[in-house]
């Protein structure tokens, strides 16, 4: 390889890397909740996706931190599969407290719904992975894109491209092959509207 060869296949990972980086799955999810609940209830439904967010992205990001701080995780991607179940089991157990307090609260059902989708989309990922590590962050990207066309309109088409640099960075990096990427494409977008429209 030369050396022009290789500062571009350098300079290719650290694009990527900084996709991954910036479009991770905590930032997909805080945009959603709260576009998705300003656009669909006002100021009530910001105030609610914020309250959603605690559950399904902050929450989840500590346990990330401690787990990253003790060494239990090797970093906050989580990239062995068994690290995946491990704290995909815990963040769907805080999404689920989160949807029934806010349920109990009189939260609004659009609201509720977004985060619902959060949690049958991380749970099919786990359940997908228990055999075969699909790609989490282009899951993530795809069902969020999807929930903020269905709460926001024609406008959040714009982060379909945002959506597929996620899935791109992942094979450029190799943590995940073509398939894996395009299968968490799939079922993202696909869970995330089921559940959302089923709820809403």
């Amino acid at each position: 390889m030369t050396v022009t060869a290789r500062l571009s296949n350098a300079s290719h990972r650290h694009l990527a890397a900084a996709v991954t980086d910036h479009l991770q799955p905590r930032n997909w999810i805080i945009a959603t909740a709260l576009l998705g609940g300003a656009a669909s209830a006002g100021t009530r439904g910001l105030i609610w996706g914020a309250y959603s967010m605690v559950f399904a992205a902050i929450i989840p990001l500590l346990l990330i931190r401690a787990g990253t701080r003790t060494g239990r995780y090797a970093d906050r991607h989580l990239h062995p599969r068994a690290h995946r179940l491990t704290i995909g089991t815990a963040i769907c157990a805080s999404v689920g407290l989160g949807i029934t307090l806010m349920t109990t609260a009189g939260a609004p059902r659009t609201v509720i719904a977004i985060t619902a989708a959060m949690l049958t989309t991380l749970a099919a990922l786990m359940l997908v992975t228990t055999a075969w590590k699909i790609s989490i962050h282009s899951a993530v990207a795809a069902g969020a894109t999807a929930l903020l066309i269905a709460t926001c309109g024609p406008t959040a088409i714009l982060a379909v491209p945002l959506a597929a640099a996620v899935a791109w960075s992942r094979i450029a990096l190799r943590h995940h092959t073509r398939a894996q990427a395009v299968a968490g494409i799939a079922l993202g977008a696909l869970v995330a509207t089921a559940t959302f429209l089923g709820v809403a």
